[in-house]
C-alpha cells in the first residue's frame, strides 16, 4: 500500500509538470522545447528567439541593475523595466524638494534625462556550452577538498584561460562569466557587455507605479503600474563607457515590437529574464529547514523593523524618502517568506518531496545502486547537524547586519596599526582615510534617532529567539554593564561612541587614541557581530563538509529520473537569461472563488482610500478614468487594462521581465507573484502559480495620457 501511495503522488506530480514548468535554458529550446511551444500556440520559429549564429529577441533582454530583468523598447536605448526596479535610482534623484517618489518624473527631451550613479545595464552577447572544457581543467587541476567545480574562484581562472584559448578579444565593458548548473554536472560561459552610463527617462509616481504597496504585494487582483523607462548611454562608438556628456544614446542591435492588440484567456504567451533563485531539487528536510530558519527569521525580525520604520516615515517626508528603498526592498521577503510556509503546508509539498526522493531511491534500488541513498543519507545528516546553527545564523543576519544601518560605520583597524606603531606619518595617513570614510559614513545615517529605535527593537527581537547562552559576546557586556538592559546600551552607543555623532567622532579625530577605539561601544559591537557571523559560519563549514558532493550526486539522479519518464530537465535559477512559457490563464485559490486573467483602471477606483498611502489615486489619473480618455489602449468594451496574469514559472530577478505574445511582441511587463504560487521557489503547481504583469497598454496610456509624454511614444515600433 505505501509504494501504490508513493506511485500515486509521484504520478499526480510528473502529470503536472506541463511543459510550461521550468526556467530553460535557451540554448536547450530547440531540442527541447520548440515543439512544446508551437503546439501551445508559439507563431514564430525557436530561432527567432534565440540564435546563436544570429540577431534575436533575446538580444533585446538586459539584466537590470545586477537584480532585476529589463527590455529595449526603442532604437535608441530606451530600456522599460520595474518602477520598484527603478526604486532605488528614482530615490536617488528625490528629495523633499523634487520628491519624484510621490510626484514621478518625466524627461521632456534628451537633457533632462538623469545620470543614475552606481546602476548598469547587461546584455548577454554569447551563451556556450562549456562542460567538456571544465572537466578537462578539473582533470588538469587535482582538488584534494572536492571544492574546485562549484567554487567561483576557480571558475573565474578557467574562464580566463578559456577566453586565451578560444581567442576572445574582451573589450571595456566586457566578461566571461563561467557557471555552473545542475550541482555541477554542467557548465555555460556567458560573454556579457555591460554598460554604466543609464540614465532614468521616466517613472510614474509611487501612488500608480507602487498602487496597492506592501497589503497588494505578492497578491491577485493586482492594479499596479509597476514600470520606469531608462536609457543606456555609450561612447560615440557604441561601448560602454563612464557618465560623459558628450556620450550618446546606445544604437542597438535589437529593440522589441509592441503590440496593442491584447490578450484573451488561453493565449500562449512566454517571458524571458534573469530568475535570481530557486532549489527545485531540495530533499524534503532542506525544505524543513528552509521553512524554520531563513523563512522564519525573515518573517519575524523584518516585521519588527519594518513596524519601527513605518511608523517613522509616515511621520516625515524626509524620513520616508531616505528609507523608502530599505524598506520596500525589506517588505518584498518578509511577505514571501510568510506566503512560501503558508503555502508549503496548504499544498503538502513536503509529501510530494517525500514521494519524490522515494522514487528515485527505489530506482537506485532496483538497478543496484548505492550512491542515491548514500548521497540521500549524507544530506540529511548534515541538514541534521547544520540546522540550529543556520537558524542562530539567520537571527544575526536580518537583526543585526541588514537591518541595523548604523553597524556600517567605518573600519578602524588601519587607525589602530598606526596608533600603535606611534609613526606620525602613518597616524596622520590613517586619520585623513578615516575621516574621508566617517564623512561617508554620517551621511548614509542622517537619522541617528531613527536608527536608535530601530537598534533598540532589533536587539530585543533577537533576544526574543536566541537563549542568553548562545546570544553573541555583546550580551555579556550588556548583562554586565547595563544590567541587561539593551535599550541602554543602544542609548550608549549613539551618546558615547566616537560614531554616534558628528561632534562626536570630530572630538576624537583632533586627538585619536587606542584607549578610546577599543573601549568604543560601537565598535565593540561591530565586533561582536562580525565574530557571531564568523563563528556560525565555521560551524556552518564543518557542518556542510561533503554537502556539494551529495547535491551532485543527487541532481544528477534527480534528473536521469526525470529523463527516464519522458520529461525535459532544466537547471535551478542561478540569475542566468532563461526563458519560461505558458499561457493567459484564470485559477481558483479556493472552492467558489476564480480569479480572472485581467484587471481594469475600474478596480483601482474601487480600491481608493484617500487616508491609507498604499491606495491614493491621483487626481489626474481619475478625471482620465471619468473622461474614459483612453486613447488606442482601451479594451473592445471601453474599460482601460491595467494587470493580467500567466501560468509561467517565475521568481525574484524576472522582474522587469518583457511578456510576449505567439508572434513574439511585447504585450506586458512581469513584476509579480501570487500569494498561492510563493511556493513556485521549491515546487511549481501550474494550478496555483501566476506571474503578475503589466499590461503594455497601460504602461503607454500612462506615459502619453497621464505623463503627456508623447514623444517617448513616438520613437517606439507598436503595431494596432
Amino acid at each position: 500500500m505505501k509504494k501504490l501511495f508513493i506511485t500515486s503522488i509521484l504520478t499526480s506530480c510528473l502529470l503536472a509538470a506541463h511543459a510550461d514548468e521550468g526556467m530553460w535554458m535557451l540554448t536547450d529550446l530547440k531540442q527541447q522545447n520548440e515543439v512544446a511551444m508551437q503546439e501551445l500556440g508559439l507563431l514564430i520559429p525557436v530561432d527567432s528567439i534565440y540564435n546563436p549564429e544570429g540577431i534575436a529577441l533575446k538580444d533585446a533582454v538586459v539584466h537590470f541593475g545586477g537584480g532585476c530583468t529589463g527590455e529595449v523598447i526603442s532604437a535608441e536605448g530606451l530600456v522599460l523595466t520595474n518602477h520598484h526596479c527603478g526604486y532605488s535610482s528614482i530615490q536617488q534623484h528625490s528629495s523633499v524638494e523634487h520628491d519624484y517618489l510621490t510626484d514621478g518624473f518625466w524627461a521632456m527631451n534628451r537633457g533632462e534625462e538623469l545620470p543614475c550613479k552606481g546602476l548598469t545595464i547587461t546584455f548577454i552577447d554569447r551563451i556556450m556550452d562549456v562542460t567538456s572544457y571544465v572537466q578537462a581543467q578539473l582533470q588538469k587541476d587535482p582538488d584534494p577538498q572536492g571544492i574546485n567545480y562549484l567554487s567561483p574562484k576557480y571558475l573565474k581562472t578557467v574562464a580566463q584561460r578559456f577566453v586565451q584559448s578560444e581567442g576572445i578579444v574582451l573589450t571595456p565593458g566586457c566578461t566571461l562569466e563561467l557557471k555552473a548548473f545542475y550541482g555541477g554536472n554542467k557548465y555555460y560561459a556567458f560573454l556579457k557587455k555591460t554598460y554604466s552610463d543609464i540614465r532614468l527617462v521616466g517613472a510614474p509616481p509611487s501612488s500608480i507605479g507602487k498602487f496597492g504597496a506592501d497589503t497588494d504585494n505578492w497578491m491577485w487582483p493586482r492594479h499596479t503600474g509597476d514600470f520606469s523607462l531608462f536609457r543606456i548611454y555609450a561612447a560615440p562608438d557604441g561601448e560602454p563607457a563612464p557618465y560623459s556628456a558628450t556620450n550618446m544614446p546606445l544604437r542597438v542591435k535589437r529593440h522589441l515590437n509592441i503590440s496593442l492588440q491584447g490578450y484573451k484567456e488561453g493565449d500562449f504567451a512566454f517571458i524571458m529574464g534573469f530568475p535570481g533563485r530557486n532549489w527545485r531539487y531540495m530533499t524534503s528536510d532542506e525544505v524543513e529547514e528552509r521553512m524554520q530558519t531563513t523563512n522564519f527569521m525573515r518573517h519575524h525580525m523584518r516585521d519588527a523593523r519594518q513596524q519601527v520604520l513605518m511608523e517613522q516615515m509616515l511621520k516625515d517626508d524626509a524620513v520616508r524618502i531616505h528609507y523608502a528603498s530599505k524598506y520596500a526592498s525589506s517588505a518584498n521577503y518578509w511577505k514571501n517568506a510568510i506566503g512560501m510556509n503558508e503555502g508549503l503546508v496548504r499544498l503538502h509539498v513536503l509529501d510530494t518531496k517525500r514521494a519524490q526522493q522515494e522514487a528515485l531511491l527505489q530506482r537506485g534500488r532496483e538497478l543496484g545502486d548505492t550512491t542515491y541513498q548514500t548521497a540521500f543519507d549524507r544530506i540529511r545528516a548534515i541538514v541534521e547537524k547544520r540546522q540550529p546553527v543556520l537558524y542562530h545564523q539567520q537571527a544575526i543576519q536580518e537583526a543585526l547586519v541588514t537591518a541595523l544601518d548604523f553597524m556600517r560605520i567605518p573600519n578602524t583597524a588601519s587607525l589602530v596599526t598606526a596608533l600603535k606603531s606611534k609613526d606620525k606619518e602613518r597616524i596622520r595617513t590613517a586619520t585623513d582615510s578615516l575621516r574621508m570614510a566617517a564623512d561617508k559614513y554620517f551621511a548614509s545615517v542622517p537619522y541617528p534617532e531613527v536608527e536608535k529605535l530601530v537598534g533598540k527593537e532589533m536587539l530585543r527581537t533577537y533576544a526574543r529567539y536566541i537563549p542568553q547562552e548562545q546570544r553573541i559576546g555583546i550580551f555579556k557586556v550588556i548583562n554586565q554593564r547595563f544590567k541587561g538592559d539593551t535599550d541602554a546600551f543602544i542609548d550608549a552607543c549613539f551618546e558615547y561612541s566616537i560614531f554616534g555623532s558628528r561632534e562626536n567622532f570630530d572630538k576624537f579625530i583632533r586627538k585619536p587614541s587606542l584607549r578610546k577605539i577599543n573601549s568604543d561601544w560601537m565598535v565593540l559591537f561591530k565586533y561582536s557581530i562580525t565574530d557571531g557571523l564568523l563563528q556560525t559560519a565555521i560551524a556552518t563549514l564543518d557542518a556542510n563538509r561533503d554537502y556539494n558532493a551529495a547535491h551532485k550526486t543527487w541532481v544528477k539522479g534527480m534528473t536521469e529520473l526525470r529523463q527516464a519518464n519522458g520529461q525535459p530537465i532544466y537547471p535551478d535559477a542561478n540569475s542566468t537569461l532563461r526563458l519560461t512559457y505558458g499561457k493567459v490563464a484564470s485559477y481558483s485559490p479556493a472552492d467558489g472563488i476564480v480569479n480572472e486573467y485581467y484587471t481594469t483602471l475600474d478596480g483601482v477606483m474601487q480600491k481608493e482610500d484617500p487616508d491609507n498611502w498604499e491606495f491614493v489615486v491621483p487626481d489626474k489619473l481619475k478625471q482620465l478614468w471619468r473622461d474614459k480618455d483612453y486613447g488606442r489602449y482601451a479594451l473592445p468594451d471601453g474599460r482601460m487594462p491595467v494587470c493580467f496574469i500567466v501560468d509561467t514559472d517565475n521568481t525574484g530577478g524576472n522582474s522587469g521581465s518583457p511578456v510576449f505574445n505567439a508572434k513574439g511582441e511585447l504585450i506586458g511587463t512581469a513584476f509579480d507573484r501570487n500569494y498561492e504560487g510563493l511556493t513556485g521557489d521549491i515546487a511549481f503547481r501550474p494550478s496555483s502559480q501566476r506571474a503578475a504583469c503589466v499590461d503594455i497598454r497601460y504602461t503607454l496610456f500612462i506615459i502619453e495620457k497621464y505623463a503627456e509624454a508623447s514623444h517617448i511614444i513616438d520613437e517606439l515600433s507598436i503595431t494596432e
